[in-house]
């Protein structure tokens, strides 16, 4: 079943839920009941998300990314909160193609040069490959897409399905999408990748021989290391994103180490799926901290969008709103 399909059945199913569960205890004289049943109904995720930040904290260890402090986790916490719902109960499973792929043949733009005798010479955008995370879908890079569109940059979104498999079944997928912006563009991508879509990514890139089809990777809170959390994981992609897998560790041996400098790794000390901190961070990549943002919360920050435009060597035209 398609992600966005499971997710709408969820929302509907869980809201339904409650509301008929308030209505039931309105009518058996029992509202105080009913409001509790129903507010536990759609607001439990809360507990489960408050449980990864305890653990979050249990788990820090001896990382060498500096400790949250309670506020901080507190913070985090609450931001996570009204991050979830908004990605899982809406964006995903009834907008998840508000904002198509845009593959124009040919998309140019006047970038800025430091000539000051003539006009600058015409060239071609630099396409983006968004690649979401674990449970997600391409809706969760809705914000990004519509900035992108807003640019006339070429890009494309991907959906990783099948959803509970391997990340190896994934490599596809990522080759058919980088081969699309190769033709749209002339030019290696710039990807940005969200928590497991980094590792896809990875996996993916294994694979090349040469250098040449990818200008820069961007990832946001990739369990590079694995995670501490996937140690409870029963699917097989979560089970691959344990700390010291196997499937990690041949992942990293296949890996040329100068393609690391061509990547940015964007992580949190607030980060409630990828933990301890340092497992999101890649030896001889540019590791940026984000203090005080969650998991998906970061996938809405401003400072990755920022570094893309940087990467795309154009003017950030598009100012993004946290």
């Amino acid at each position: 079943m398609k992600l966005a399909r499971l997710q709408q059945l969820t929302t509907i199913g869980v809201s339904t839920l409650a509301l008929l569960w308030a209505w039931l205890a309105w009518r058996s004289g029992h509202p105080t009941w009913g409001l509790v049943g129903a507010g536990l109904l759609l607001g439990g995720y809360a507990v489960v998300l408050a449980l990864e930040f305890w653990f979050l904290r249990l788990a820090h260890g001896d990382d060498p990314t500096p400790r949250a402090t309670w506020p901080q986790l507190l913070q985090a916490w609450w931001a996570e909160v009204k991050a979830a719902p908004m990605v899982f109960c809406w964006r995903q499973p009834f907008f998840s193609q508000r904002w198509p792929d845009l593959l124009p043949a040919a998309i140019t733009a006047e970038l800025p040069t430091a000539s000051t005798t003539s006009s600058p010479a015409p060239r071609r955008r630099r396409g983006v490959l968004l690649i979401h995370g674990f449970v997600c879908n391409r809706g969760v890079w809705n914000r990004w897409l519509a900035r992108l569109h807003a640019q006339q940059t070429p890009v494309v979104a991907v959906n990783l399905e099948p959803v509970f498999g391997s990340m190896d079944d994934h490599v596809r997928i990522i080759d058919e999408a980088v081969l699309q912006l190769e033709k749209a563009t002339g030019l290696p991508p710039v990807v940005v990748a969200h928590s497991m879509g980094g590792l896809v990514l990875r996996r993916w890139w294994a694979e090349q021989q040469g250098q040449g089809r990818i200008h820069h990777v961007i990832t946001i809170g990739t369990p590079h290391a694995g995670t501490w959390l996937a140690r409870f994981a029963l699917t097989r992609h979560s089970r691959q994103m344990r700390q010291h897998s196997q499937w990690l560790a041949t992942l990293e041996a296949r890996e040329p180490l100068q393609r690391r400098a061509q990547m940015t790794c964007f992580y949190s000390h607030c980060d409630n799926i990828v933990f301890p901190p340092a497992t999101a961070t890649l030896k001889g990549a540019d590791n940026r901290h984000l203090p005080g943002v969650a998991h998906v919360q970061m996938a809405d920050h401003p400072e990755p969008w920022h570094e893309l435009q940087r990467r795309l060597l154009t003017e950030p035209s598009a100012v993004f709103q946290a």
